[in-house]
């Protein structure tokens, strides 16, 4: 197999790795030049499109710098960096499934807009308290977060035009969505376990006062 001629050589790499430890910010510069295509490439087979793959490529190197201390000196670094990044990848692609199937597929956030065709009034039932459950968890969030979230899985607008429409850079935009769609995640169990654990109260109370009545 041929040689990466613009690869750093191993001494290259200990030195740089040895000054990044002792808190040399230009050294960990250095590594982030030598290696940012390599991740960049890993990260965007996964999400496919330029600048979710640069987000995502700087979040993994701020994750590679936290744990760069944890690196076996005697291992290959570039072997090490490649499978931490797909690793990091990977965890990135399971949560934002994970968020996504939350906020479009379980509580359906699309019928807040346009609500689907119901075969029957039981199916009516179980959507418009889905779209009830969505409404109150919305409820929950900050308005920064709530608008954001709604532009973009309701209305379906991109970064792009959020941004403009709400006059902040699309990092910002990017950052609102994914911790709205977190904490729309979280309110959503909160709230479906509340409803599921409240009729059990009610049937223990209801029981209780049937057994006094019972001993009357």
């Amino acid at each position: 197999m041929a040689l990466d001629p613009s690869a750093p050589v191993p001494q290259e790499i200990d030195s740089l790795i040895e000054r990044c430890l002792e808190g040399n910010q230009h050294a960990w510069n250095e590594i982030v030049r030598l290696y940012w295509r390599k991740v960049f490439n890993i990260a965007y087979k996964f999400v496919g499109r330029q600048d979710e793959a640069e987000d995502l490529t700087q979040d993994i190197f701020l994750k590679l710098f936290k744990s760069l201390k944890t690196f076996d000196r005697r291992a290959n670094f570039s072997t090490w960096l490649i499978s931490v990044s797909r690793n990091l990848c990977i965890d990135h692609y399971r949560s934002m499934r994970r968020e996504h199937d939350v906020v479009t597929h379980d509580v359906d956030v699309v019928s807040l807009a346009r609500p689907a065709a119901l075969d029957s009034p039981q199916a009516a039932l179980e959507q418009r308290d889905r779209v009830a459950l969505l409404r109150a968890a919305l409820d929950k969030l900050a308005p920064s977060l709530r608008t954001a979230v709604m532009l973009r899985d309701i209305q379906e607008l991109s970064y792009q035009e959020i941004a403009e429409k709400l006059r902040v850079p699309e990092g910002t935009v990017k950052s609102r969505i994914n911790r709205g769609r977190a904490e729309l995640a979280r309110q959503i169990a909160r709230l479906r376990q509340q409803q599921e654990t409240a009729p059990t109260k009610g049937a223990r109370r209801v029981s209780a006062r049937s057994r006094t009545g019972a001993a009357r």
